[in-house]
């Protein structure tokens, strides 16, 4: 937020530099990221009175004007037809240099000499109004320096406040820092003027029909109002924090926004029919044009402010084009309402329209400033637009605000910064910032202001505490390093070996939102009996897409996935190894998790072939991989029953030991079309403290100094009979000098019969201390078909 040095004197009496103001911000956390000087860019320009004002004898468009500047009269030669004969103007004269580096001199125009030139804003470099001459006050003084009567020169602080700190996002909201660092006193606007014709509520009437995103909306009713250019002071403070201006009821509600926070809208009263206010949620693809001229879809869950037959604003984002402020408005209603962030955010990021309302909305606004706010722009729309204002104001407050109360202890506090503290020190920092802090029952109670809605806890007050002390009291100390439990060294060491071998099969890492949608779970078919289905909700989410907990690491997986799609990215592999949390009595569970996806070409394309897709066999060397990194035995596959989310014939659980640690496999249609998908997506999942508790220590092995004697064995089986469950008869009993067997092929067809396959083994023979001979592994191999052949398996 860029806001204007000069403004910001106004609000807290300091008599510090801005360049000091700058850094005791920054080190109270407010960061000031730049500053900028800004002024006129102009020299020798001085206010001058028009005397005489005769046509131009060779020139119809031309006039020859005499201009006092001081005690001197000139003669200038001018081409506008705004001025008049005793109106105060700015005057460059011989030498003068204007903005964009213009420079005047002397000169004949037409045979007629001018001595200077009268300017207009644009060529002070003061606006974009270059079709006639600057008019300045009646009571500006002929002969003084233009950039001595007004207050041009000014700095610019380029104020970043925290998303959190969204009381900052004001003049005000920044006085208030600075009076609390020690920079100053604060001086909050008290609008005082007075009141006449028909009362507010005799004009206005508001009803809140959804209270929840609306819990406050205040009215107030102006009348006689006369719309116009605003003052050269206002365009230009709204011009340097980056607000074009408008008219001046429109530049009113922009100023207030400015200098307290709370967004304002100004409706033409005669264009709200019957003259009520009617806050809901717009229909389920109800139209609206807005002020951009563009015409909006709504769904049911935005909100709008309504008249007696219609929309006419969307609530805290935009205005509507019918009920705009135009030159021909009289009657003015002016809106100051607090919405839900929440709410706003939504409809702003739906409808892909951000505003600087919004973007105050979305971060949080005082929802006992709307008074404040609304009597403001009364006393500027009088003082500026001639406007009445009739008594009252119109509030309806269904959810009245109710202020947070945090328990809190100053040992505790104390503890937390290392500061020797009394009690009375940390009282007065918190209240400098508007906490008050009682004593109930042996601790303290703080109730935060109304504005300050990022304090929640305890450690809030701490942090508190040391922004107004200063972070430079807090002594410096060397960390005291204890040794970490030995499983704790040892369990992420794990976690980076898993990490280390995903990279090194083709994986890239993603890091996504613990926070997710419950309707990424429901795209999961995840039935509602399941653990995972109930997810913890959070109390003050960002949005609906982010309102609870993830209870599985796939939604952030699959969300990303189509996001690479989305630009062309059909090759993905990625994984993610973080935590889920799931629901318990007391605090929730949580627990690491692995889990990865892989689409489109394993291998990539190029110009002689198309490239290898991937396959289920991929995912599951992948975990083949993983269990062997982790030194896991005794592991089993066996068909994925139940898991919702894999296609029903390629999925797979992953057992060690018996006890089921992951699956992987095809993701099931329904949920790749759920999420935009393509069909061929695999993915694993693994709940790494299952897997880590199977694994084994690593205990070394010489190499093997004799050579291994292969056999294949082929065999006939039924159609749905595991590959799995043949190898786990295979190794069910004990062979002799049987080290390894693996799947080597899967057939389908002639002169198989119809409804069974061939399955092909590869058995691995080897003695650590001898060489093999034929004899002994025919044997030994001949053992492993009879025991087939007995449970009814057929040999090829």
């Amino acid at each position: 937020m860029r806001v204007s040095y000069l403004w910001l004197k106004e609000l807290v009496e300091t008599s510090l530099s801005p360049q000091e103001l700058a850094e005791l911000l920054t080190m109270g956390g407010l960061e000031v990221e730049g500053m900028e000087e800004v002024g006129g860019e102009f020299e020798r320009v001085f206010i001058g009175e028009i005397l005489q004002i005769r046509p131009h004898p060779r020139a119809d468009r031309l006039s020859l004007c005499e201009v006092r500047v001081g005690g001197e009269t000139l003669s200038i030669v001018c081409g506008a037809t705004n001025i008049f004969e005793g109106a105060k103007v700015p005057v460059a004269l011989h030498g003068a240099k204007l903005a964009k580096g213009v420079r005047i001199k002397r000169s004949k125009i037409r045979g007629e000499v001018s001595e200077g030139m009268l300017c207009s804003e644009e060529e002070l470099g003061l606006g974009e109004d270059s079709t006639g001459i600057m008019i300045l006050p009646d009571e500006a003084p002929p002969g003084e320096a233009l950039e001595d009567y007004l207050p041009l020169k000014d700095y610019i602080l380029e104020v970043s406040p925290t998303p959190n700190r969204g009381d900052c996002l004001s003049v005000l909201g920044v006085a208030r820092e600075v009076a609390a660092l020690g920079g100053g006193t604060l001086r909050v606007p008290s609008p005082e003027f007075p009141e006449e014709g028909p009362p507010a509520e005799e004009m206005v009437e508001v009803r809140i029909e959804a209270p929840e995103l609306c819990p406050r909306y205040s009215a107030r009713y102006l009348w006689d109002v006369k719309v116009g250019p605003s003052p050269l002071w206002m365009r230009l403070r709204l011009e340097r924090a980056g607000i074009r201006a408008i008219n001046n009821v429109v530049d009113i509600t922009n100023y207030v926004m400015l200098e307290l926070g709370q967004p304002l809208h100004a409706f033409d009263y005669d264009r709200i029919r019957g003259g009520k206010i009617v806050v809901r949620k717009a229909s389920e693809g109800e139209r609206f044009l807005t002020l951009d001229g563009k015409e909006r879809v709504l769904d049911g869950e935005t909100l709008l402010i309504c008249d007696a037959e219609g929309p006419v604003a969307i609530a805290g984002v935009m205005g509507g084009l019918e009920s705009e402020i135009e030159e021909e408005t009289e009657r003015v209603l002016l809106e100051s309402a607090h919405f839900s962030p929440r709410g706003i955010r939504r409809t702003s990021q739906r409808l892909r329209l951000q505003t600087a309302s919004s973007y105050r909305f979305e971060r949080g606004v005082d929802p006992e400033g709307t008074i404040l706010a609304a009597s403001r722009a009364a006393a500027l729309m009088r003082e500026l637009a001639s406007a009445k204002v009739s008594p009252g104001v119109v509030d309806a407050y269904p959810l009245p605000f109710k202020p947070r109360q945090i328990g809190m202890r100053p040992e505790r506090v104390r503890s937390l910064l290392g500061l020797s503290l009394r009690d009375e020190e940390m009282m007065e920092c918190l209240r400098r910032l508007g906490i008050e802090v009682r004593e109930e029952g042996g601790r303290w109670v703080a109730v935060p202001p109304s504005w300050r809605f990022d304090l929640e806890r305890e450690v809030d007050m701490a942090e508190e505490v040391a922004r107004v002390k200063g972070y430079g009291a807090i002594p410096e100390e060397a960390p005291l390093l204890r040794p970490q439990e030995t499983a704790h060294r040892g369990e992420e060491r794990l976690k980076r070996e898993v990490r280390q071998l995903m990279v090194s099969l083709g994986f890239y890492e993603v890091i996504t939102y613990s926070f997710i949608s419950p309707k990424s779970l429901e795209a999961l078919r995840i039935p509602s009996g399941d653990h995972r289905a109930s997810p913890l909700p959070l109390l003050n989410p960002l949005s609906e897409e982010q309102s609870v907990m993830r209870t599985s690491l796939l939604p952030g997986l699959l969300e990303t996935a189509r996001f690479n799609l989305s630009f062309k990215n059909e090759d993905v592999r990625i994984f993610e190894m973080r935590k889920v949390f799931f629901p318990r009595d007391g605090l929730p569970e949580e627990r690491d998790a692995l889990a990865a996806l892989a689409m489109g070409c394993w291998r990539p394309r190029w110009w002689k072939e198309e490239g290898e897709k991937v396959s289920f066999y991929h995912v599951k060397g992948c975990v083949e991989a993983l269990c062997r990194r982790l030194r896991a035995e005794q592991v089993e596959f066996s068909p994925a029953e139940g898991i919702p989310y894999l296609h029903p014939f390629q999925g797979a659980v992953v057992k060690v030991e018996g006890e089921e640690v992951g699956c992987f496999g095809r993701l099931h249609p329904e949920v790749a079309e759920a999420f935009g998908l393509p069909g061929g997506v695999y993915i694993l999942e693994m709940d790494l403290p299952s897997l880590f508790g199977k694994g084994k220590v690593a205990v070394f092995s010489p190499l093997p100094r004799y050579p291994a004697v292969v056999r294949d064995l082929a065999v006939v089986v039924d159609e749905e009979v595991p590959a799995e469950e043949v190898r786990r008869l295979i190794l069910s009993k004990e062979v002799p000098f049987l080290e390894r067997v693996e799947v080597l092929d899967c057939y389908r067809g002639a002169p198989i019969p119809e409804g069974k396959k061939g399955l092909a083994f590869r058995l691995l023979y080897r003695s650590s201390s001898r060489t093999l001979t034929d004899e002994e592994v025919n044997r030994y191999h001949k053992v492993v078909a009879d025991r087939l052949m007995a449970e009814g398996i057929t040999l090829r």
